[in-house]
């Protein structure tokens, strides 16, 4: 692939020295616009339930190999039309998402939900509203439609080439045009999709989607079958009053997860590892031990110790999650 920076670089140079620099900027995005990172191979959607397909990521991270393909992508098949449950993290990913929906029906998208603001669940938005019409209806929580808007937008667009060694070339931002709310509902045909938000858990503004006839709900990164959550912009005394929320107002249901695969007990397994980080370091801030006493606890606490050496992303951030943890319990605490 033609490297996007030593193109821009050379054609923008030439030109400047013809005296010509607003045809550079006109020049360079018109390149910019055609030079796109390669296709995102196919893989088969999974259908979890009469109306839910899913198109699986194997991967919980973004590398050059797997051009991104980090998150799952969920479509719900309704008799009017198709809708996103997240869209991935590239117009590549979008585009492939495209192909393996015309496997399963011929229907249009008509809407898309984005659950958070990370831009591995709404860089594919690009892709959708290119081949459905700008004006597609692109869902959000209004605080996550604000930072797509805002900074957490372009850096999320410049940080996925970087990650992928420019394979998500060629995406742009295009953030959610409406916004929903808690207990809101959406009728598409014979589907009744159910808005669920209590607070902050992995970020500020997660946005769990039920499709109401399945009993499936979609909970973007609140809870992952078996990688580590990014907390930064989250809290855990709020992922564990979230869980008792959602569980509360939705029931029983399939419980299917950004990263992973689908489960009705992984709240219950997710919630048990995240009180193997927190708890450890509650109890070791109430005693007055330091940060690494409390971490030294939390490893050996049995609902860590399990997910050591099975764990995406353990080792390089165990450490990290657990400063988190101990920061947050000294708010607790005092």
């Amino acid at each position: 692939m033609t490297s996007r920076r030593a193109f821009l670089g050379a054609t923008s140079a030439s030109v400047a020295l013809a005296g010509l620099w607003p045809d550079v900027q006109l020049l360079a995005q018109q390149a910019q616009d055609f030079i796109q990172g390669p296709p995102v191979g196919d893989i088969p959607p999974v259908q979890l339930s009469r109306h839910v397909w899913m198109v699986y990521a194997p991967d919980g991270f973004p590398t050059p190999e797997n051009r991104g393909m980090m998150s799952n992508v969920i479509f719900v098949v309704t008799s009017v039309g198709v809708v996103i449950l997240d869209s991935g993290s590239s117009l590549q990913i979008g585009q492939m998402v495209i192909r393996m929906i015309r496997q399963v029906t011929p229907l249009p998208v008509v809407a898309v939900f984005n659950s958070h603001f990370h831009g591995d669940h709404w860089l594919g938005n690009h892709a959708f509203a290119q081949a459905f019409g700008q004006q597609l209806p692109i869902y959000a929580l209004p605080h996550t439609q604000e930072m797509i808007r805002g900074f957490e937008g372009s850096t999320w667009l410049t940080l996925m080439e970087k990650w992928t060694n420019q394979s998500t070339a060629g995406t742009r931002v295009v953030a959610p045009n409406r916004t929903v709310e808690n207990g809101q509902t959406f009728k598409f045909g014979d589907v009744t999709l159910k808005m669920h938000f209590y607070g902050r858990a992995h970020t500020a503004a997660d946005l769990c989607v039920e499709v109401v006839e399945d009993k499936v709900t979609a909970i973007g990164d609140i809870a992952m079958a078996n990688r580590i959550a990014n907390l930064d912009d989250g809290s855990y005394v709020g992922t564990f009053k979230y869980y008792d929320a959602l569980r509360n107002a939705a029931g029983e249901q399939l419980w299917v997860p950004g990263h992973g695969v689908s489960g009705k007990d992984i709240l219950q397994t997710y919630g048990a590892f995240l009180s193997g980080i927190w708890e450890p370091c509650l109890q070791a801030v109430k005693e007055g031990l330091s940060e690494a006493d409390a971490k030294a606890r939390v490893l050996r606490d049995p609902r860590v110790a399990a997910r050591a050496k099975t764990m995406q992303g353990f080792e390089t951030n165990i450490g990290k999650y657990t400063s988190l943890a101990y920061l947050e319990a000294e708010k607790e605490a005092f």
